[in-house]
């Protein structure tokens, strides 16, 4: 196997079993490995450290897998870690929910692979030319272990071109999806197509928080910003909510959520769709003097990276700053990042500011994280990128 040999005193990141080491810190490599091929890597005192992807293409260089240096990464180790990672989920799944995350990257040991079961399809995100390059093993273990209808490709992530790769999506194995399928969670009933366009129409990520929320909106009118294929609203509908507006900049979310409102017997009166920019709107409300009880900001990632941190805080603080403008004293928001860049620390602190610059003062009420299907590594801090507040606005 080829070894990489790291820097003197930079190795520490996998002493601690962080999964990434950069370009910088590499010294020298004996031999020319592929991209995507699994190397041994080892300290400037030549002490085994990893095995580890390979990638010269990227700024994360490797990808760190496997600590003992007797294990042997081959057929059996990844039919272990996807066996681990799927039994890990299977409580997650009943007959109220059918949908959710089975693998999740670095969290489960897999760089790179991300798993989303749809009823019976399975959505893949491959974005690591080490998962890219063993991709037909990990779809025979993928079947005998779930027996799905069908496999779906979704690697059209821009994730893929750090690692040199060209965006793919199509049918890897089995049916090809239908035009809709149908999941549930938590009884709700929901139509996503997987197989066309970037994202799948539905994030299974927020499936915890929905329910929080929706605890809070019975009798009240809500605000769902940035609903997508209506995920709160619904949720806030089922839970008894007076009535529900919901905003969103894309016509298909909103055809799609007129879509889910029926499926699940909701009526119309009760819920207004308007396909509007959110902070446009937002500013629109406020001059027309309207108020509501719950305001939900669930907007897209405003800080891809770290680089980008200083305008996705002032556009975090003027989207809620504009949000707490129109909510009833004593209202409820539930504010959202999926920012990996922003820790809550600096999402509390912009908060802070959005309030100061709105006259209203705020108490932190609960905090939103993941779910237990995305599960964060304790030495990969990087994988908590969803977090948010349940703020009482007076």
């Amino acid at each position: 196997m080829i070894e990489v040999i790291l820097k003197k005193g930079k190795e520490k990141a996998a002493v601690l079993h962080h999964p990434w080491i950069f370009s910088g810190a590499l010294d020298r490599i004996k031999g020319k490995p592929e991209n995507g091929e699994v190397v041994s890597v080892w300290s400037a005192d030549k002490e085994f450290l990893a095995y580890a992807y390979f990638n010269d293409q990227s700024r994360v260089a490797l990808r760190l897998l496997e600590w003992n240096e007797n294990t042997t990464i081959d057929k059996d180790w990844y039919a272990e870690k996807l066996k681990n990672a799927i039994a890990a989920r299977q409580h997650v799944l009943n007959e109220e929910t059918n949908t959710c995350r089975l693998v999740f990257s670095e969290a489960d040991f897999l760089p790179g692979l991300i798993v989303d079961k749809y009823a019976d399809f399975l959505s893949l995100q491959i974005l690591s030319s080490g998962i890219d390059a063993v991709k037909e093993e990990l779809i025979e273990i993928l079947v005998n272990l779930l027996q799905p209808k069908g496999i779906f490709d979704k690697s059209d992530a821009g994730a893929r071109k750090h690692e040199n790769l060209a965006e793919g999506q199509g049918l890897l194995w089995g049916e090809h999806p239908p035009e809709f399928i149908e999941v549930k969670e938590s009884g709700i009933i929901y139509h996503i197509n997987i197989s066309e366009g970037q994202k799948s129409g539905f994030y299974c990520d927020q499936r915890d928080n929905r329910q929080i929320l929706a605890a809070y909106t019975k009798g009240k009118t809500v605000l769902d910003c940035f609903c997508y294929s209506g995920g709160f609203s619904l949720n806030t509908l089922k839970a008894g909510a007076a009535q529900v507006t919901s905003v969103d900049s894309s016509a298909l979310a909103i055809e799609t959520l007129q879509h889910n409102m029926g499926l699940n017997g909701f009526k119309q009166a009760d819920q207004f769709s308007i396909q509007s920019d959110v902070n446009k709107q937002l500013r629109i409300f406020k001059e027309e003097g309207k108020k509501f009880d719950v305001v939900v900001l669930d907007p897209p990632k405003y800080a891809p990276s770290r680089s980008a941190l200083d305008r996705a805080a002032r556009a975090y603080k003027d989207l809620n700053r504009l949000g707490m403008l129109i909510l009833e004293k004593g209202g409820i928001l539930a504010t959202f990042s999926c920012s990996g860049a922003v820790d809550m620390d600096t999402f509390k602190q912009i908060i802070a500011w959005a309030a100061l610059d709105a006259g209203r003062e705020v108490q932190i009420i609960k905090q939103f994280s993941q779910p237990e299907d995305h599960p964060v590594r304790m030495s990969f801090s990087e994988g908590e990128y969803l977090k948010g507040l349940l703020l009482r606005v007076l």
